[in-house]
């Protein structure tokens, strides 16, 4: 059997965990497909790249299939705009809820989608009363025992003591650090270290699209899904003109794109989107409807556009019909752990689950062939 050789860009989201994080990650989802496949799979250590960038090797012995894959790092950028100080968080999501008001068109992310919405709306509510709850009821409670004054400055130190872990329990300051740093692109675009960081990205990805590869996959998740469209605008224009090749095909994971494209002032960003509408290229967005922070069935460009000459396929990843109940995470208390599903492998194993999608031999056309014969 001849090898099969695949090119796979990766461009996370908004985490100042990084690299070492997803490295682990995909080993451990690497074993549990060939635990559940019986194929052999080995992924080597990473390697410095040549882009801002890391690379492992993901090899299937049994399908001979090879697999370069590279990290598009930009972790050190969102660890130097990583709110820390609660209470600067606190100052800085008035400010990006004010600006939301202003500037986010909720009502027609509301026709998109309800429940990102909530998702957006949802962590400056608890933000406020979680801790005033914790306070208020056993300073009530113990108004019954003592002077009201003594019962009020318990209540606070037990609300000092619980409402952050509560919170976090909750994703409430990782949802409200991702609002900020939203907030604050759509106003004033990426910045220049950003952007630059962007440019080498784009020009890596042209530099390897008609090398050796039988295909090459982009695949961005969360918020590298908003700077992919950037990307292959990037793309487009390093091209001048020339096709993409027909292998070739961007990947979106929990597609956040109009958080950033629903917002009014984010002109330069509209430009962007509007740029892809007559480009010829293949897009495959993999978004689920139970997670509150993705935009599923939400065509990325026709948020700007009515045209789009590029071949787009929206899919749910129907993480339901691979789970166990017991393992699938559904429900309120699981929408971050829902998020990171599309990198994960479940119980049974998808035509389009992550490490079948970069380590098996099917290519994408033929995993959503797959996938829709099963769903």
């Amino acid at each position: 059997m001849q090898k099969f050789k695949r090119k796979v860009f990766y461009l996370g989201g908004f985490d100042p965990r990084g690299v070492r994080f997803y490295h682990q990650l995909y080993r451990e989802q690497a074993e549990r497909y060939a635990g559940l496949s019986g194929e052999q799979v080995e992924v080597s250590a990473r390697r410095s790249g040549p882009a801002s960038s890391a690379i492992w090797t993901v090899t299937n012995h049994s399908a001979e299939v090879e697999t370069d894959y590279e990290f598009l790092r930009w972790e050190d950028l969102v660890g130097k705009v990583w709110i820390r100080n609660p209470l600067l968080l606190a100052w800085r999501s008035i400010a990006t809820y004010f600006a939301h008001a202003r500037h986010m068109q909720f009502l027609r992310m509301r026709k998109l989608r309800s429940g990102p919405v909530i998702t957006i709306l949802y962590p400056p509510l608890l933000a406020i009363l979680v801790p005033l709850a914790l306070a208020l009821i056993p300073a009530l409670l113990l108004s019954f025992l003592m002077p009201f004054w003594a019962a009020a400055l318990i209540g606070i130190g037990i609300s000092i003591l619980l409402s952050g872990r509560l919170l976090n329990k909750l994703i409430v300051p990782w949802l409200l650090r991702f609002m900020y740093y939203n907030h604050s692109v759509a106003a004033r675009g990426p910045g220049e270290e950003m952007n630059a960081r962007l440019d080498q990205f784009a020009a890596r990805i042209v530099q390897e699209m008609d090398g050796p590869w039988d295909e090459v996959i982009f695949a961005s998740h969360s918020n590298g899904t908003i700077y992919a469209m950037s990307v292959l605008r990037r793309i487009l224009e390093l091209r001048e003109g020339k096709p993409l090749p027909d292998h070739f095909t961007a990947l979106t994971l929990g597609q956040v794109v109009p958080v950033v494209a629903l917002r009014k002032d984010a002109h330069w960003y509209h430009a962007d989107l509007k740029a892809l509408d007559e480009g010829q290229f293949r897009l495959v967005d993999l978004s689920a409807p139970p997670d509150g922070a993705a935009y599923y069935d939400v065509h990325p460009i026709r948020l700007v556009s009515d045209r789009c000459a590029a071949r787009v396929d929206l899919l749910s990843p129907r993480f339901h019909l691979f789970y166990d109940p017991e393992n699938y995470h559904s429900g309120w208390s699981n929408k971050y752990e829902a998020h990171f599903d599309y990198l994960r492998v479940g119980d049974r194993l998808s035509p389009i689950d992550y490490v079948s999608l970069t380590a098996g031999r099917r290519t994408i056309d033929q995993a959503i062939t797959a996938f829709r014969a099963i769903a």
